[in-house]
């Protein structure tokens, strides 16, 4: 995912999500390697600022970037490394690619010798909310002030899509996390798949049901999903709770407020994903599946829908039939009383780039987004792993995969009904391993009932609130 999947790839999650075991590291361990306000006395010079050069980048520095080798792969990095070196021949440039960015860049935070621009997503991604938290990243609303690459008479942050930056802040004017992808999640299926059922994308529940049912008396599921990383499960079922009650639900559960997980609509989401447990639509075998396996059976026809985010359409090419015609679709609503109209849908920032404080070379670990920020690096990133960018276009003459160009309807239509809850990126230990799974992986795999997670997940937050080493994040 970019999510990685990460949830990031989204991730956040992503993707966010993501490759490898599932090992999110507690925030009291984060806690205790990061290191506190304390500067780089080893960053290199400053070099001479131009208009070629508008964040004075030292131009013989050595630069080094670590990327997430996820559903995105690398390409769209070395393209945009190539170019670095192009501009500066002088400068070293070192790449290297990881699953486990946790286990190896937080031993270098600790040591005050991080790289210089770090895409901190997967499942084994550092916690972002501790980083900020403990001062140890770079705001970079200098190089969203920067000029951008393409036209000086805009700067950087006049060319991101909608609510970028406002992610990459947490409780101030800095921007702390530049998000590179931008991820649509849903539900994805197959146009080829339903229309073998003379179905259509279901926009209600009941037709949902009526759907999963036709493909169960066909030997189809309805649904599968990657049980052992059950975090994947909300990127649908988090717009269906706000599409149910209205977005200030998903914003009363970013906030850790008391009884939030307690709302309707959350017990009214809960109880129709469990109703698909119940009445046996759900792929057998799924809760034991990782991404890539549901993914691999859904392309094989075995499952009619699956919750994801856009990096899916690169990450499962090798198993996608050439007429699959992969799309997304928002959730379907639940009845008339919902509060947002059908169409509403979860889009946001993924892979999520940072520049540590104490990176030796950090106006190179910026520059190098701003380049990645130009019309031809995002439309190499398009081109190559199906999926936009944050920055706002791009997409002009290309030929757009099936699951690109749906991503591209899909937001056209939800228009201003594009939610994006933030507990995700704020804490990303909660929702992962305690609200992912052990409460809807329990849920899903028919070991909890939508009662028995709600109470578990309402305990996980609850104690989250109450924990006075994790920094907390408000909606304005």
């Amino acid at each position: 995912m970019g999510p990685t999947p990460a949830f990031s790839r989204r991730d956040l999650i992503r993707r966010a999500a993501a490759l490898g075991i599932v090992a999110v590291p507690t925030v009291s361990l984060l806690t205790a390697c990061a290191s506190g306000d304390s500067g780089s006395g080893n960053q290199v010079d400053k070099g001479k600022k131009s208009a070629r050069n508008p964040l004075a980048v030292n131009e013989s520095a050595p630069l080094e970037v670590v990327i997430f080798d996820g559903g995105f792969g690398q390409q769209y990095a070395k393209d945009a490394e190539a170019a670095y070196k192009k501009a500066f021949p002088q400068a070293q440039v070192k790449h290297s690619a990881t699953q486990e960015i946790q286990t190896q860049l937080q031993p270098r935070f600790n040591g005050g010798t991080p790289p210089d621009l770090i895409d901190n997503s997967g499942a084994k991604q550092m916690d972002s909310g501790t980083l900020v938290a403990k001062k140890q990243l770079t705001d970079l609303n200098a190089l969203l002030d920067a000029p951008s690459y393409d036209d000086p008479s805009k700067k950087v942050r006049d060319t991101l899509r909608p609510g970028v930056v406002e992610m990459g802040r947490f409780d101030g004017d800095e921007t702390w996390i530049l998000y590179y992808a931008y991820t649509v999640y849903g539900v994805w299926y197959s146009k080829t798949n339903l229309a073998r059922l003379d179905a259509q994308y279901p926009e209600t529940w009941d037709e949902m049901l009526k759907v999963c049912e036709a493909a169960k008396k066909k030997g189809i599921a309805g649904w599968t999903y990657a049980g052992k990383y059950p975090y994947y499960v909300p990127f649908s079922l988090y717009p269906f709770i706000a599409k149910i009650g209205g977005v200030e639900v998903l914003n009363r559960i970013d906030n850790l407020e008391p009884n939030a997980w307690k709302d309707p609509a959350v017990k009214a989401a809960f109880e129709a994903y469990y109703e698909l447990y119940k009445k046996g639509y759900i792929l057998q075998g799924s809760p034991g599946l990782t991404h890539i396996e549901s993914q691999t059976a859904w392309n094989q026809g075995k499952a009619l829908f699956i919750p994801n985010g856009s990096w899916v359409e690169h990450e499962s090419q090798k198993t996608t039939p050439e007429d699959f015609r992969m799309a997304v679709g928002a959730p379907s609503g639940l009845d008339k009383s919902d509060k947002m109209p059908f169409g509403t849908i979860w889009a946001s920032g993924g892979e999520p780039f940072i520049v540590p404080k104490n990176a030796k070379n950090p106006q190179g670990g910026m520059e190098l987004l701003r380049m990645m920020l130009s019309r031809q690096s995002s439309q190499n990133f398009i081109k190559s792993v199906s999926s936009l960018t944050s920055f706002n276009g791009g997409t002009e003459g290309l030929a757009l995969p099936p699951g690109l160009a749906s991503s591209q309807e899909a937001l056209a239509k939800a228009g201003r009904n594009v939610v994006n809850p933030r507990i995700q990126d704020w804490y990303v230990a909660l929702q992962k391993e305690k609200i992912g799974v052990a409460a809807l992986g329990e849920m899903m795999a028919g070991r909890l009932t939508p009662d028995e997670a709600i109470v578990k997940i309402q305990r996980f937050a609850d104690d989250t609130a109450k924990d006075s080493s994790v920094k907390k994040y408000r909606h304005k």
